[in-house]
């Protein structure tokens, strides 16, 4: 009997779901790139950033390497490529550098095109032949790797259009938020006590998802919800950018050597942001956007408050049904919204900093083998993001997804939840 690699799930939907799945989440990373000319495929605007035609080929390359290649007869499309689409699993070979992935002028966008269709007829025959019992939890770990880098697709394609001087739209046609007055902030209480966090098992999650396990949470409150432009931008008029005793001293130093003055994205007047529908003018009730942990600490801390722990964060989420400004929405840009519960937009619009390290749970286990490089080896300098954003699969974010970033991070839709103590 084959053993199914840790941290995936036991219950596998069936070939034919599995195969519809596959190819519908395929299809979506086109799609998400079909409104690119060729030329913008290939751009690399900074080393953390990657081209989109390498996240089309990155994605196929780990289902020919970790899925295809399960199977000894199988014959790589190139084995060249091996070394241009390896990200960072060292275990299995060489790569190319990452902020050298914009000099990949070669292969052609139409060869990474052939690559995946041709990939993608070899993973569906081995799905219809049913004869690797570990093959479908493999191809979903895949596919959640997918929808990962579809995420990145967007966030990385909107800062290379930033660097433009016609900063141009990715999609004049996509649809724009109403805007609508952002809800009184107010907080939730919460009481003190042990409480349970962590995946149980049921369904798909990543290995640093897990354990579940039990764990003391002190008295406070969240607020209900994400800190809006207009009040980060009293923060910014109030000199918040000047004032060294609000920032830590990692984040002081970034403000300095960078000349952050306001978020990324926004003109010097206050007065516009980029977006991936080109520039606009800032809503004032949307959340705000494009926030490094540097400058959520810093804000918190003006405001009298705090961020709260990813402890905080998922116990009061538990319960909160996953619906809101996500991928799925078409919108791209986050927006405010009503809500008659007492959290509102804890899914979707922005990824929430907490104040939490990205550190593994107690008995945490990395997946067997290469796909072990996957979570565990980046629990060093990053902290802990939760709920998703407007550029998030709605199929792929839960209460218990742990998203990580370096602290001076700011390119992705990152924003702000507070807390407090009590």
């Amino acid at each position: 009997m084959t053993v199914r690699p840790q941290g995936i799930p036991s219950n596998p939907p069936a070939s034919v779901d599995l195969a519809r799945r596959f190819l519908r989440i395929r299809r979506r990373s086109e799609e998400l790139a079909a409104p690119l000319r060729p030329e913008d495929t290939v751009v690399q605007s900074m080393p953390d950033a990657s081209p989109t035609k390498w996240h089309l080929a990155h994605t196929t390359w780990f289902f020919e390497q970790f899925v295809l290649g399960r199977d000894a007869a199988y014959v790589p499309v190139n084995p060249e490529w091996h070394y241009l689409f390896n990200s960072y699993y060292q275990s299995v070979g060489a790569m190319h550098a990452r902020p050298r992935r914009g000099m990949l002028t070669r292969p052609a966008l139409d060869e990474v095109r052939a690559y995946r269709s041709r990939v993608d007829d070899a993973v569906a025959k081995l799905v219809a032949r049913g004869e690797d019992e570990a093959l479908p939890a493999l191809i979903e770990l895949g596919l959640q790797h997918e929808q990962q880098h579809q995420e990145l697709l967007l966030t990385d394609i909107k800062h290379a259009f930033a660097q433009n001087p016609l900063q141009p739209a990715y999609h004049d046609d996509a649809p724009r938020a109403l805007s609508v007055a952002a809800q009184p902030l107010c907080y939730v209480p919460f009481d003190e006590g042990v409480v349970e966090i962590g995946h149980d098992g049921q369904g798909f999650a990543f290995d640093n998802e897990g354990p579940r396990h039990r764990t003391y949470r002190q008295a406070g409150s969240i607020a209900n919800r994400p800190v809006t432009n207009a009040e980060f931008m009293a923060f910014v008029n109030d000199g918040g950018y000047r004032e060294p005793m609000l920032w830590l001293s990692d984040g002081w130093a970034t403000v300095q050597a960078e000349a952050w003055q306001r978020p990324l994205y926004w003109d010097d007047a206050l007065e516009t942001e980029f977006t991936l529908q080109g520039r606009r003018a800032i809503d004032p009730h949307a959340p705000v956007c494009h926030i490094s942990y540097f400058e959520a600490d810093a804000f918190a801390r003006w405001a009298g408050a705090r961020l709260p722990t990813e402890v905080e964060w998922e116990t009061m989420a538990a319960d909160v049904p996953v619906h809101g400004n996500l991928q799925d929405e078409g919108l791209f840009q986050p927006r405010a919204a009503s809500f008659e519960t007492l959290l509102g937009q804890m899914y979707g619009d922005v990824w929430e900093w907490t104040m939490s390290p990205y550190i593994s749970y107690p008995g945490f286990r990395p997946l067997a083998g290469a796909l072990g490089e996957y979570n565990g080896k980046f629990m060093n300098g990053q902290w802990i993001l939760r709920g998703g954003s407007c550029v998030t699969p709605a199929d792929h974010i839960r209460a218990t997804y742990r998203n990580f970033f370096p602290p001076h991070a700011r390119w992705q839709f990152s924003g702000i939840r507070l807390g407090t103590d009590r």
